[in-house]
Parts: structure tokens; C-alpha cells; sequence
């Protein structure tokens, strides 16, 4: 009967398989490299016998591909959150300074998509407040993949720039600052109520790209949670109802991670306000000028190709903070 039950739930059950195929996956893959270690070992013992330089060299750049494998299954084993294997909604915020805190929301937003593409996952853009002036005020993308929010969550934070200003015309040193929030897209079958005398429902005139289809009508949603001040907006749909619903869901998936942060059982439980951003606590520094370096503060992990980075080259920081957990 339970089975029954179980299946007559079509999320649950197409979870619980997309579940079961990553742990068949990464078993397969385990005994893949076995089976690789197994012909490396030959390999060397060949190569010692024979003194064969070219098999030896061969069998060196075989440890260093194995190697790599290895690791990068080791740390796809970390990823057993609640929500890790969840898709990822990522909400890039400009800090205060204007046009320099705008741009430099735009290069993180650039260099997250870019990751993405990278990685092979989908991102969808969900919202963008652009800026008359330059560069963006914010905005959300939903990263479709597996694993998107295990290896996403650790990059929530404020991140920090210095370089020469393209803005200022007497070519002195700025320091901007832009907050990036990750929280995993909640599935479908998760049914929370919400007391609607809880929610402020606004409509605006879409703007910026991917809006200028609906520009001529209020179809874009910003949903205000009063009891924790936290506002979600949504203007790329077709419709005002699909705004209103991306929104919804955007909203639902905040208020549970922040439930379960808080260790709150129920969401009527949070009070206060939670959307303020705290610019001393910046997680990463990404320094142009006077010299060129990327810095994770947490792992003291480093890289001095700052364009690298920028361009997408993100898991060495993802992963070391990953193994922070070993």
C-alpha cells in the first residue's frame, strides 16, 4: 500500500531515481578507476622491466589523469546535504559605491554564467535590474544541473573589488563590494501555505534584458515576506501570472533554507529582518590593482590569473572549501 502511495507521487518517485542513478553513477565510476589503477600498476611494472622511458612516461601522465578523476569523484561524495543535488538560484546584488558597485555586479553575473557553461549546467535568467549608467543592480538565475547547489552554496557571500575605476577620471583605486545569495530551488512537492496577510504583491514595467517583450504592460512581480523583509522580483516570463509564480517559488525556496538555518519548524516562526547584506564579512577579494590576485579568505585558497577567474575558472575556490569539510 505504502508503495502504491509512493508511486502515485510522480515528484517523489522521480527523485528518489534521479537519487538512486547518481549513486549507480558514482559506483560505476569507482569501479571504472579500479579498473584503471589495475592497468596503470601493470603499466609501470612493464615500463621498470623493459626501461622504457616512453611507456614510463605514459604511465606518469595516466596517474596525473586518474589522479584528477579521483579527486574529482572524492569531492562529488561530499555533496550529501539536504539540497545539494538541487538545482540553484543565485541572486547577485551590486553594494553601495553606484556605477563601480554596478559593474562590478555585472562581472560577477558574467562570471557565474560563465561557470555555468563550463559546467555543462542551464542557467536561466530569472530577473535583472539594470542600471541607465551602467552595470546592474541585481540579478537571479536558476542553475538547472546536478549537484548545482552543493557546489553553489558555498560561493554566498560578499565578494570584493579593487582596481583602477574605469569610472573615475583621475584613474584612482576603488574598492566595490556585491553580495551573492544562493539558496536550492525547492522541489514541487514541498506544499507550504503562506498567510497571505504576510505578502506585499507589487506590479512594475519589465525593464532590461530579456523584457523588452512585455515592456508596453505591468507584468513584472516583486513579492514583499513583511514578517522578514525579504523581497523576490520576477520579469522575464510571458505573462504576469508566470512572474507571479516563478516569484512564488523563488520566495518558498528562501523562506525553507532560512527555516532550516534558523532551525525554525514552522515558516510562521521567522521574525525580523533578513535582507540586510554585511559588507565587512566578504568572503572572496578579487584584486586588479596594484597587483593581480584572487583571495578566499575562508581557505586561503589564491590565484594570481585574475582574468582566469573571472572568465569562469572557479572550482579550485569551490573545491577547497569543499574539502573544508573532510
Amino acid at each position: 500500500m505504502a508503495q502504491d502511495g509512493f508511486w502515485d507521487n510522480p515528484e517523489a518517485a522521480q527523485k528518489s531515481m534521479k537519487e538512486k542513478k547518481s549513486c549507480e553513477d558514482k559506483l560505476g565510476e569507482l569501479k571504472q578507476l579500479n579498473g584503471q589503477m589495475e592497468e596503470l600498476e601493470l603499466m609501470l611494472e612493464m615500463a621498470e622491466e623493459a626501461q622504457d622511458e616512453s611507456l614510463a612516461q605514459e604511465a606518469e601522465e595516466t596517474f596525473a589523469s586518474l589522479s584528477k578523476s579521483l579527486e574529482s569523484l572524492k569531492l562529488r561524495t561530499l555533496l550529501d546535504g539536504k539540497y545539494d543535488q538541487n538545482n540553484a538560484i543565485i541572486s547577485v546584488h551590486a553594494g553601495s559605491g553606484g556605477t563601480d558597485a554596478q559593474d562590478w555586479a555585472e562581472m560577477l553575473f558574467r562570471m557565474y554564467s560563465r561557470w555555468c557553461e563550463k559546467k555543462g549546467y542551464k542557467a536561466r535568467l530569472i530577473d535583472m535590474q539594470d542600471d541607465t549608467e551602467g552595470g546592474i543592480k541585481g540579478a537571479t538565475l536558476l542553475v538547472e544541473g546536478e549537484n548545482a547547489y552543493g557546489y553553489l552554496k558555498n560561493e554566498k557571500g560578499v565578494h570584493r573589488l579593487v582596481r583602477i575605476s574605469p569610472f573615475d577620471s583621475s584613474g584612482r583605486r576603488h574598492t566595490s563590494f556585491a553580495s551573492l545569495d544562493v539558496t536550492p530551488e525547492i522541489d514541487d512537492d514541498i506544499q507550504v501555505e503562506l498567510n497571505d496577510d504576510d505578502l506585499r504583491i507589487d506590479t512594475f514595467r519589465s525593464s532590461g534584458a530579456g523584457g523588452q517583450h512585455v515592456n508596453k504592460t505591468d507584468s513584472a512581480i516583486r513579492i514583499t515576506h513583511l514578517p522578514t523583509n525579504i523581497v523576490v522580483t520576477c520579469q522575464n516570463e510571458r505573462s504576469q501570472h508566470q512572474n507571479k509564480e516563478t516569484a512564488m517559488k523563488l520566495l518558498m525556496s528562501k523562506l525553507i533554507e532560512l527555516a532550516e538555518q534558523e532551525k525554525k519548524e514552522s515558516l510562521d516562526e521567522l521574525k525580523g529582518d533578513y535582507s540586510q547584506i554585511t559588507w565587512g564579512s566578504q568572503i572572496r577579494s578579487y584584486v586588479f590593482h596594484p597587483y593581480t590576485m584572487v583571495k578566499d579568505h575562508r581557505t586561503g585558497a589564491e590565484m594570481g590569473n585574475v582574468q582566469a577567474v573571472m572568465d569562469g575558472d572557479l572550482d579550485y575556490f569551490i573545491n577547497e572549501k569543499l574539502k573544508q569539510k573532510e
